[in-house]
Protein backbone atom coordinates (compact mmCIF):
# COMPACT_ATOMS: atom_id res chain seq x y z
CA UNK A 1 0.00 0.00 0.00
CA UNK A 2 1.17 3.72 -0.83
CA UNK A 3 0.82 5.84 1.98
CA UNK A 4 1.53 9.42 2.07
CA UNK A 5 1.13 11.17 5.88
CA UNK A 6 0.08 14.75 6.56
CA UNK A 7 0.21 14.40 9.90
CA UNK A 8 3.09 13.97 11.94
CA UNK A 9 1.07 12.05 14.49
CA UNK A 10 -0.09 9.39 11.66
CA UNK A 11 3.43 9.09 10.45
CA UNK A 12 4.29 8.21 13.65
CA UNK A 13 1.52 5.86 13.75
CA UNK A 14 2.37 4.09 10.70
CA UNK A 15 5.69 3.21 12.16
CA UNK A 16 4.77 2.17 15.00
CA UNK A 17 1.88 -0.55 12.42
CA UNK A 18 5.29 -1.34 10.66
CA UNK A 19 4.72 0.14 7.41
CA UNK A 20 7.08 2.64 6.89
CA UNK A 21 8.44 0.84 3.99
CA UNK A 22 4.64 1.90 2.59
CA UNK A 23 4.86 5.63 3.72
CA UNK A 24 5.95 7.12 0.05
CA UNK A 25 5.44 11.08 1.08
CA UNK A 26 4.82 12.87 4.26
CA UNK A 27 4.81 16.48 5.31
CA UNK A 28 7.71 18.89 6.16
CA UNK A 29 6.68 18.38 10.07
CA UNK A 30 6.96 14.68 9.51
CA UNK A 31 10.03 13.93 11.46
CA UNK A 32 9.64 10.51 13.83
CA UNK A 33 10.57 8.06 13.80
CA UNK A 34 13.93 9.03 12.29
CA UNK A 35 13.89 6.83 9.33
CA UNK A 36 10.98 8.25 7.66
CA UNK A 37 13.31 11.77 7.60
CA UNK A 38 14.51 10.02 3.78
CA UNK A 39 10.70 10.67 2.31
CA UNK A 40 9.99 12.73 0.11
CA UNK A 41 8.17 16.28 1.52
CA UNK A 42 5.17 16.83 -0.67
CA UNK A 43 3.63 19.88 1.57
CA UNK A 44 5.67 22.85 3.61
CA UNK A 45 3.68 25.74 5.85
CA UNK A 46 3.55 29.10 4.18
CA UNK A 47 5.19 30.52 7.92
CA UNK A 48 8.71 30.73 8.77
CA UNK A 49 8.27 29.78 12.00
CA UNK A 50 12.48 29.50 12.74
CA UNK A 51 12.32 33.07 11.54
CA UNK A 52 10.18 34.03 13.82
CA UNK A 53 9.44 34.50 17.50
CA UNK A 54 6.80 33.35 19.23
CA UNK A 55 4.71 36.47 19.28
CA UNK A 56 5.46 36.86 15.65
CA UNK A 57 3.97 33.64 14.66
CA UNK A 58 0.64 34.20 16.72
CA UNK A 59 0.39 36.97 14.76
CA UNK A 60 1.20 35.91 11.02
CA UNK A 61 -1.46 32.52 11.44
CA UNK A 62 -4.02 34.96 12.80
CA UNK A 63 -3.09 37.35 9.56
CA UNK A 64 -3.75 34.21 7.49
CA UNK A 65 -6.86 32.84 8.95
CA UNK A 66 -8.35 36.12 9.33
CA UNK A 67 -7.72 36.47 5.10
CA UNK A 68 -8.55 33.02 4.73
CA UNK A 69 -5.10 32.72 3.74
CA UNK A 70 -4.08 28.38 3.33
CA UNK A 71 -1.29 27.93 5.91
CA UNK A 72 0.69 25.29 4.30
CA UNK A 73 1.05 24.51 0.13
CA UNK A 74 0.68 21.26 -1.24
CA UNK A 75 2.75 19.89 -3.84
CA UNK A 76 0.20 18.73 -6.13
CA UNK A 77 2.63 17.58 -8.96
CA UNK A 78 5.18 15.68 -6.25
CA UNK A 79 1.80 14.44 -4.80
CA UNK A 80 0.57 12.82 -7.81
CA UNK A 81 3.72 11.47 -8.98
CA UNK A 82 4.02 9.58 -5.62
CA UNK A 83 0.99 7.46 -6.87
CA UNK A 84 -0.58 7.08 -3.43
CA UNK A 85 -3.41 4.69 -2.60
CA UNK A 86 -4.10 6.57 1.27
CA UNK A 87 -3.40 9.77 2.16
CA UNK A 88 -3.48 10.38 5.60
CA UNK A 89 -4.61 13.93 6.83
CA UNK A 90 -7.00 15.54 9.91
CA UNK A 91 -9.39 18.03 10.19
CA UNK A 92 -8.89 18.46 13.74
CA UNK A 93 -6.88 21.65 13.83
CA UNK A 94 -6.17 23.83 10.35
CA UNK A 95 -3.53 26.00 12.01
CA UNK A 96 -1.02 22.35 12.96
CA UNK A 97 -1.31 20.84 9.61
CA UNK A 98 -2.85 20.44 6.30
CA UNK A 99 -6.67 19.43 6.55
CA UNK A 100 -8.27 17.12 4.20
CA UNK A 101 -10.30 20.74 2.66
CA UNK A 102 -6.69 21.73 1.69
CA UNK A 103 -5.92 18.69 -0.83
CA UNK A 104 -8.41 19.13 -3.39
CA UNK A 105 -8.88 15.93 -6.20
CA UNK A 106 -6.19 14.06 -5.40
CA UNK A 107 -7.39 10.47 -6.43
CA UNK A 108 -6.46 8.26 -3.41
CA UNK A 109 -8.41 7.42 -0.53
CA UNK A 110 -8.50 10.63 1.97
CA UNK A 111 -8.42 9.75 5.61
CA UNK A 112 -8.79 12.23 8.26
CA UNK A 113 -8.45 11.74 11.93
CA UNK A 114 -9.65 14.20 14.60
CA UNK A 115 -9.08 12.63 18.32
CA UNK A 116 -9.86 15.22 21.18
CA UNK A 117 -9.13 12.90 24.23
CA UNK A 118 -6.65 10.14 25.12
CA UNK A 119 -9.45 7.49 24.50
CA UNK A 120 -10.08 8.96 20.87
CA UNK A 121 -6.30 8.54 20.18
CA UNK A 122 -6.29 5.04 21.27
CA UNK A 123 -9.18 4.43 19.14
CA UNK A 124 -7.63 6.62 16.12
CA UNK A 125 -4.78 4.16 16.05
CA UNK A 126 -6.87 1.26 16.22
CA UNK A 127 -9.21 2.66 13.09
CA UNK A 128 -5.96 3.94 11.03
CA UNK A 129 -4.16 -0.05 11.77
CA UNK A 130 -7.77 -1.36 10.58
CA UNK A 131 -7.94 0.83 7.47
CA UNK A 132 -4.05 -0.16 6.17
CA UNK A 133 -4.60 -3.85 7.31
CA UNK A 134 -2.73 -4.30 10.14
CA UNK A 135 -5.02 -4.39 12.74
CA UNK A 136 -3.76 -6.05 15.10
CA UNK A 137 -0.22 -4.24 15.55
CA UNK A 138 -3.25 -1.16 16.08
CA UNK A 139 -4.58 -3.01 19.07
CA UNK A 140 -1.23 -3.68 20.57
CA UNK A 141 -0.40 0.08 20.16
CA UNK A 142 -3.42 1.21 21.77
CA UNK A 143 -3.45 -0.77 24.12
CA UNK A 144 0.08 -0.14 25.17
CA UNK A 145 -0.21 3.28 25.00
CA UNK A 146 -3.20 3.30 27.75
CA UNK A 147 -1.85 0.88 29.87
CA UNK A 148 0.99 2.81 30.21
CA UNK A 149 -1.41 6.07 31.29
CA UNK A 150 -2.49 3.58 33.71
CA UNK A 151 0.53 2.63 35.31
CA UNK A 152 1.75 6.11 36.09
CA UNK A 153 -1.81 7.17 37.25
CA UNK A 154 -1.87 4.09 39.84
CA UNK A 155 1.89 5.39 40.74
CA UNK A 156 0.35 8.64 41.73
CA UNK A 157 -2.84 7.60 43.12
CA UNK A 158 -3.15 9.43 46.91
CA UNK A 159 -0.18 11.99 46.49
CA UNK A 160 -0.78 15.48 47.01
CA UNK A 161 -1.28 16.99 43.57
CA UNK A 162 0.86 20.28 42.36
CA UNK A 163 -1.53 23.22 40.83
CA UNK A 164 -0.77 23.22 37.41
CA UNK A 165 -1.13 25.48 34.15
CA UNK A 166 0.80 24.08 31.23
CA UNK A 167 0.81 26.50 28.50
CA UNK A 168 0.14 25.67 25.09
CA UNK A 169 1.86 28.51 23.43
CA UNK A 170 4.06 31.35 25.37
CA UNK A 171 3.23 35.05 23.99
CA UNK A 172 0.27 35.04 23.66
CA UNK A 173 -0.75 31.92 26.46
CA UNK A 174 -2.87 29.24 25.74
CA UNK A 175 -4.76 27.58 27.76
CA UNK A 176 -4.14 23.36 27.09
CA UNK A 177 -6.64 22.03 25.68
CA UNK A 178 -7.73 18.70 23.66
CA UNK A 179 -6.30 15.25 25.89
CA UNK A 180 -3.22 17.66 27.66
CA UNK A 181 -5.29 18.06 30.83
CA UNK A 182 -6.19 14.83 31.26
CA UNK A 183 -2.32 13.67 30.62
CA UNK A 184 -1.33 16.29 33.64
CA UNK A 185 -4.61 14.62 35.63
CA UNK A 186 -2.81 11.23 35.22
CA UNK A 187 -0.08 12.03 36.05
CA UNK A 188 -1.06 13.26 39.45
CA UNK A 189 -1.06 17.21 38.86
CA UNK A 190 -4.20 19.51 38.71
CA UNK A 191 -4.43 21.61 35.58
CA UNK A 192 -6.07 25.12 36.92
CA UNK A 193 -6.85 25.89 33.79
CA UNK A 194 -6.92 23.75 31.33
CA UNK A 195 -9.82 22.04 29.25
CA UNK A 196 -9.91 18.35 28.33
CA UNK A 197 -11.54 17.60 24.93
CA UNK A 198 -11.92 20.67 23.94
CA UNK A 199 -10.11 23.36 22.03
CA UNK A 200 -7.23 25.21 23.65
CA UNK A 201 -7.98 29.46 23.72
CA UNK A 202 -5.93 32.31 24.27
CA UNK A 203 -5.70 33.79 27.56
CA UNK A 204 -3.27 35.98 29.56
CA UNK A 205 -0.54 35.90 32.30
CA UNK A 206 -2.85 38.30 34.79
CA UNK A 207 -4.99 35.32 34.26
CA UNK A 208 -2.86 32.87 35.02
CA UNK A 209 -1.03 34.32 38.12
CA UNK A 210 -4.71 34.79 39.32
CA UNK A 211 -5.08 30.85 39.16
CA UNK A 212 -2.52 30.37 41.48
CA UNK A 213 -0.34 27.59 39.63
CA UNK A 214 2.54 26.23 41.92
CA UNK A 215 4.23 24.93 38.39
CA UNK A 216 4.14 25.91 34.75
CA UNK A 217 5.03 23.47 32.15
CA UNK A 218 6.16 25.05 29.11
CA UNK A 219 5.24 22.95 25.97
CA UNK A 220 4.58 25.38 23.07
CA UNK A 221 2.76 23.52 20.30
CA UNK A 222 5.41 22.25 17.55
CA UNK A 223 8.76 23.50 19.53
CA UNK A 224 11.43 21.16 20.72
CA UNK A 225 12.76 21.23 24.39
CA UNK A 226 15.50 23.45 23.05
CA UNK A 227 13.13 26.27 21.49
CA UNK A 228 10.42 25.70 24.58
CA UNK A 229 12.92 26.87 26.86
CA UNK A 230 13.94 29.97 25.42
CA UNK A 231 10.19 31.00 24.96
CA UNK A 232 9.92 30.12 28.79
CA UNK A 233 12.30 32.25 29.57
CA UNK A 234 9.64 34.96 28.96
CA UNK A 235 7.58 33.85 31.73
CA UNK A 236 7.63 35.51 35.09
CA UNK A 237 4.57 34.19 37.05
CA UNK A 238 5.98 33.61 40.53
CA UNK A 239 6.60 29.87 40.35
CA UNK A 240 8.29 27.24 38.91
CA UNK A 241 8.31 27.00 35.21
CA UNK A 242 9.87 23.47 33.35
CA UNK A 243 10.13 23.28 29.52
CA UNK A 244 9.20 19.91 27.79
CA UNK A 245 9.41 18.59 23.87
CA UNK A 246 5.82 19.24 23.18
CA UNK A 247 6.33 18.89 20.00
CA UNK A 248 7.41 14.56 20.51
CA UNK A 249 5.22 14.06 23.01
CA UNK A 250 2.45 16.54 24.18
CA UNK A 251 0.62 17.64 20.97
CA UNK A 252 0.75 15.04 18.38
CA UNK A 253 -2.11 12.08 19.38
CA UNK A 254 -0.56 9.35 18.80
CA UNK A 255 1.23 6.09 21.19
CA UNK A 256 4.10 9.01 22.34
CA UNK A 257 1.31 10.21 24.30
CA UNK A 258 2.39 7.82 27.13
CA UNK A 259 6.08 8.89 27.33
CA UNK A 260 4.57 12.53 27.65
CA UNK A 261 2.59 11.30 30.69
CA UNK A 262 5.33 10.02 32.18
CA UNK A 263 7.64 12.93 31.52
CA UNK A 264 4.95 14.74 33.68
CA UNK A 265 5.23 12.42 36.48
CA UNK A 266 8.63 12.78 36.89
CA UNK A 267 8.05 16.41 37.27
CA UNK A 268 5.65 16.54 39.38
CA UNK A 269 6.19 13.78 41.84
CA UNK A 270 10.52 12.41 40.74
CA UNK A 271 8.40 9.03 39.70
CA UNK A 272 10.34 7.52 36.56
CA UNK A 273 8.12 5.13 35.03
CA UNK A 274 9.86 5.98 31.38
CA UNK A 275 10.24 2.54 29.28
CA UNK A 276 11.98 4.28 26.09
Amino acid sequence: MRIVSLLPSATEIVADLGLVADLVGRSHECQWPEGVREVPVVSASRIDSGALDGRQIDEAVRAAVEKGEALYAVDGELLASLRPEVIITQDLCRVCAVSGGDLGEVGARVISLGPRTLSEVAESVRYLGRELGAAGPGEFCADEMLRRIERVRHAVAGRTRPRVFLAEWIEPPFVSGHWIPEMVAAAGGLEVLGRAGERSVRTTWETVRAARPELVIAAPCGFGQERAAREAALIDVGCRVVAVDADRFFVRPAPSLAQGVEILARIFHGIDLAVG
